[in-house]
């Protein structure tokens, strides 16, 4: 495997392009095109994305929830402050989490949250932070959290979330993420309806979205990189519809990173899309063959991330960083709470 170094994915941006709040229309956000086989740039705005979907594509969405997973409480014996992120739930009421500061805590342990009607029992720790606990509680867990959870939002969004649903698609529907799936974050019911009526199939997939998401690559060279891994559900509904656009030669729009992770695991193993529910850790990076996705509406992501050497697999990293530095020039506003860009396969274009 060749050498390829993480440095090679870096680039330079302002920490004013970083936005810190999503915005009050969430399909008013400026759209890059850049067409991938050619490299072509156009700048629209998100609405725009309807004229590049033709009748009979198909449109994958990641309908994965996210949790209000960050909890406050106080350990029950010294009263220390205690804030838990939970990240996957194991078994049961056992969940991995990250808590801050572990030092404070010991197996066995009981923190209290809110009026006590939640509380956790410590039962390993591990490192970095990592923790399993065991969520203690009456009625259902998801209203608890509700109620006394906030969501977890990525650490360089420094400004508070006065409204949570902001932070999650309009579709949200199976609870199960650490981290929304940003990319969708831009559609509303009004323009998924317009798709939908222009004959465009809108097709839910599930991938639960881990903090690794988050995570810098840590080595020199990209190869050596060990990927997280989250939870998929591929339906069987889900598996024909995709069938059927594929197989009629018509186009697939991936919507975010974490919808291509399920559709090119899916085919890698398969050869065609195929009813399962599994756990991925496949890592996308340039060299990687596309067997799942002809074009993909994603944000813009990170330096040395990667999701920044995924988009770069798809449409070539000349591409990319060219693009990224005209959004830098043309102040796109960056990250989870930023623009979007859709990378299309030039076939598309009108």
């Amino acid at each position: 495997m060749k050498f390829m170094r993480t440095d090679d994915f870096d680039y330079y941006l302002p920490k004013e392009l970083i936005a810190q709040t999503p915005l009050e229309d969430r399909s008013a956000s400026r759209l890059l095109v850049l067409h991938k086989k050619t490299g072509k740039i156009e700048h629209k705005v998100f609405t725009d994305v309807i004229n590049y979907l033709h009748p009979g594509d198909a449109l994958v969405i990641n309908d994965t929830k996210v949790i209000p997973a960050r909890i406050i409480g106080e350990k029950e014996d010294t009263k220390a402050v205690i804030e838990l992120l939970l990240l996957k739930e194991l078994t049961g009421d056992s969940w991995e989490c990250l808590a801050k500061p572990q030092k404070r805590l010991h197996v066995g342990t009981i923190i209290s949250f809110g009026d006590g009607s939640l509380k956790a029992r410590v039962d390993e720790l591990l490192n970095d932070g990592i923790t399993h606990v065991t969520l203690i509680y009456d009625g259902i867990l998801m209203e608890i959290l509700e109620r006394l959870g906030t969501m977890p939002l990525p650490p360089y969004i420094h400004e508070k979330l006065e409204n949570q649903s902001m932070y999650q698609t309009v579709y949200a529907k199976n609870y199960g993420s650490a981290a929304a799936p940003t990319a969708g974050l831009h559609f509303t019911t009004e323009l998924l309806d317009e798709i939908r009526n222009k004959g465009i199939d809108i097709i839910p997939v599930t991938l639960d979205v881990g903090l690794g998401t988050f995570r810098p690559v840590q080595v020199e060279d990209v190869t050596k990189h060990v990927m997280h891994t989250e939870s998929y559900v591929m339906s069987a509904d889900a598996a024909n519809r995709l069938n059927k656009a594929r197989e009629s030669g018509h186009k697939i729009f991936a919507v975010g990173t974490t919808s291509t992770r399920v559709l090119e695991t899916n085919m890698h193993k398969y050869n065609k899309f195929t009813p399962e529910v599994n756990d991925t850790s496949i890592f996308i990076y340039p060299g990687f063959e596309f067997k799942g996705i002809d074009s993909l509406i994603t944000n813009f992501h990170l330096p040395k991330s990667t999701l920044v050497m995924l988009v770069s697999a798809l449409a070539g990293k000349d591409n990319i960083m060219h693009a990224y530095k005209e959004a830098v020039d043309m102040k796109y506003r960056f990250f989870s709470f930023g623009d979007a860009m859709l990378i299309l396969d030039d076939e598309e274009e009108k």
